[in-house]
């Protein structure tokens, strides 16, 4: 079952031309990104006073359209990779009414320690490391379904 952060489009995040500017998408990624490991019970407040943290190494948004202020985005990551040192999250960014896609996205990160050294979770962290491992096994499944069709 995928996740599905939901929210509303705000005023203050439209530019001139009244659209969404686009930084803010990369906010949204991260505010679904880190509804979803809440959800998964990962919060970061928790893993952080476990001494992990977890850092952006990279953003990908390809945008496809734009959405204005009022309009309500649904917003579903999904874990594409995970190595237990790294990780990368994919994103369907859909508005809600039309259905329509609005960007294709991905952000990369890793582990570390408070000190930024590299944390391996399946020695530090089992527990976050076998979540991580099922949530990347159900994309497998998820894509491979795709695919079958």
């Amino acid at each position: 079952m995928s996740f599905k952060y939901e929210r509303k489009i705000n005023y203050y995040e439209t530019d001139k031309m009244g659209v969404v500017h686009h930084s803010n998408y990369i906010r949204y990624l991260e505010e679904a990104r880190t509804a979803w490991l809440d959800v998964n019970k990962m919060p970061f407040e928790e893993m952080e006073e476990k001494g992990i943290t977890i850092p952006v190494l990279g953003v990908k948004c390809n945008y496809k359209t734009h959405v204005t202020f009022g309009d309500t985005v649904i917003i579903i990551p999904h874990l594409k990779e995970y190595t237990g040192v790294r990780f990368t999250v994919c994103y369907d960014f859909i508005e809600k009414e039309s259905k329509r896609v609005v960007l294709t996205g991905e952000t990369k990160h890793c582990f570390t320690s408070k000190e930024l050294r590299p944390v391996n979770m399946k020695k530090q962290a089992p527990m976050y490391h076998e979540k991580f491992e099922k949530l990347h096994e159900e994309y497998l499944k998820e894509k491979e379904k795709a695919s079958n069709g």
